[in-house]
C-alpha cells in the first residue's frame, strides 16, 4: 500500500472512530441514541473507507 494511501486509511479512521466514541458518550451519559443521519454518516465514511482499501467503487446498497 502506497504511503499517500496509508495516511488517507488512518485518517478515515480516525474520523469514523472519533464520532463512534461520540456516538457511545451519548449513548453512556445520556441514554440517547444517535440521530439517523449521524449513523449514514459514519456509514458513508465506512464505504469510503472500503472503496479506498479496496480501489474500485463498493456496490451501493438499497435503502429497505
Amino acid at each position: 500500500m502506497s504511503q499517500s494511501k496509508r495516511e488517507q486509511v488512518v485518517s478515515h479512521l480516525r474520523y469514523v472512530r472519533q464520532e463512534l466514541r461520540e456516538m457511545h458518550q451519548g449513548v453512556l451519559e445520556d441514554g440517547l441514541l444517535p440521530e439517523g443521519g449521524e449513523i449514514r454518516g459514519v456509514m458513508a465514511q465506512m464505504e469510503a473507507l472500503l472503496e479506498l482499501l479496496e480501489g474500485k467503487t463498493a456496490k451501493k446498497h438499497k435503502p429497505d
